[in-house]
């Protein structure tokens, strides 16, 4: 290593990342930790590049820091000595999360997000998973003891791709939905263990025995029991009730439509509560308009991307005012939280014992799922290695569904790394959402049309 290089040095590739680039400035500032470390900025975009470096730099200053600043549009100029490399780019991702949405309708298909699982999953594999791999091949040759750490979705199919074709580094693949602690504080609140506005305490946190797991998005509530007893029927009822005042004039995002709905539906289907109903009804079929009777839940509605379109304008125009001295950097520190994946990094490099949910191997902690099976799970982490805590056998019934969607992804990595259409063909007929064979072929091929301009050549 660089005797010149503060540690740990953490490079964030995509850091014009409105979902992760502010607030990993944030916590490598804020964090003891970190904050006498170095962040290097990575990304393709000058101008975004420009702004969210100008950002870090007046939160280093305001804050007083010895945090070492880095930034390049060329990855290779800042991957050495790196500890961690965190993975946070996609290529006009609203765009084409929204022709992905759009085309699939024609054909049966209604995603409510379009980024993970269905042809917008596996669209978005194509788009991005050949960019990661050659990201991967420069972090082998210039820092291969660094931990890689996929912020890419479909995260699931881009962790088992890094799996596959990087073997020989230390990676893992994550998500921010399952966020500790806050999320068991969450169903503890719904089971009655704590008010509103409490958090566990360390004693109550000790007896709440809360396992969640299953491949990313598509995860489920497998054990709530507090002091022994079962309070999974109570976090249900807590659902039922919010349910009752669900409507179909909600004034929501689709994937925020009828969730506490659709997540009884499921509970009382399987006798387990989806842990990310947001993603997870786009997982199944029951809901993509094919029922021939009354149902309470109508068919998803498509992704909405012109919010997100406003979102990203307001985002930028939020860092532009920090920038600027319009916004005072105060406010900046007060608005913008910890990150799920900068919470991580924390916590491996100072040895801090905090359990996180990580996208990773099974190994044993699910016993009747094969040991590489890619799930997410509660993970105790450190910089030698990241290790699942027990879980127990998965459930007949959602087992098979769960196995399903990690062949998906496993055939999409596979077609993505190699632009082999018959292996993209099996990941679409393996898809859950596929209905039809014939209408998939068409599909396909009308998709792979519609974005040559973002894929590789190979898929032309």
């Amino acid at each position: 290593m660089s005797e010149s290089t503060q540690h740990p040095k953490v490079v964030v590739i995509g850091a014009g990342s409105l979902f992760f680039g502010r607030q990993a400035i944030w916590q490598m500032v804020t964090s003891e930790h970190l904050n006498g470390g170095t962040l290097a900025l990575v990304d393709t975009d000058p101008t975004h590049l420009a702004r969210m470096t100008a950002l870090a730099r007046k939160a280093i200053d305001h804050h007083g820091v010895k945090l070492a600043l880095e930034s390049s549009t060329d990855r290779r100029d800042v991957l050495k000595d790196a500890d961690f490399v965190v993975f946070s780019f996609a290529y006009k991702s609203v765009k084409y999360r929204a022709l992905d949405c759009e085309l699939s309708a024609k054909y049966g298909i209604r995603m409510c997000s379009g980024d993970t699982i269905g042809p917008g999953g596996i669209m978005r594999t194509l788009r991005e998973f050949p960019h990661i791999v050659a990201c991967c091949r420069d972090v082998e040759e210039l820092c291969p003891d660094a931990w890689v750490i996929n912020y890419i979705n479909p995260t699931a199919a881009n962790g088992i791709g890094l799996r596959l074709f990087a073997p020989a580094l230390k990676s893992f693949a994550l998500c921010d939905g399952l966020h500790m602690p806050h999320v068991k504080n969450n169903y503890a609140r719904r089971a009655g263990i704590i008010g509103e506005k409490e958090t566990l305490s360390q004693e109550q946190d000790a007896d709440f025995d809360f396992r969640i797991a299953g491949p990313n998005h598509f995860t489920w509530v497998l054990k709530a029991a507090y002091r022994g007893e079962d309070v999974t029927p109570r976090i249900a009822e807590h659902l039922r009730e919010q349910a009752a005042t669900e409507t179909d004039g909600q004034d929501t995002g689709a994937k925020a439509r009828f969730n506490n709905t659709v997540t009884s539906e499921l509970y009382t289907a399987f006798g387990y509560i989806p842990a990310c109903t947001a993603h997870t009804k786009e997982y199944v079929r029951f809901w993509q308009g094919f029922n021939a009777g009354e149902d309470i839940i109508p068919p998803l509605s498509l992704w909405d991307h012109i919010p997100r379109y406003e979102w990203h304008w307001s985002m930028w125009n939020e860092v532009d005012a920090y920038n600027h001295g319009v916004a005072p950097m105060d406010e900046f520190f007060e608005k913008t939280k910890a990150d799920h994946a900068t919470d991580i990094i924390e916590n491996m490099w100072s040895g801090l014992g905090k359990p996180f949910y990580i996208n990773t191997a099974n190994g044993s902690s699910v016993p009747n799922m094969p040991a590489d099976a890619f799930l997410e799970l509660l993970c105790d982490s450190s910089m030698d290695e990241v290790t699942p805590r027990e879980v127990g056998p998965a459930p007949v019934g959602l087992r098979g569904l769960w196995q399903q969607v990690l062949d998906t992804h496993e055939l999409t990595a596979r077609a993505a790394v190699n632009t082999d259409r018959d292996t993209l063909y099996a990941a679409f007929a393996c898809d859950p959402l596929t209905q039809s064979l014939a209408d998939t072929k068409r599909l396909m091929d009308e998709l792979l049309e519609a974005e040559k301009d973002a894929l590789p050549e190979g898929w032309r």
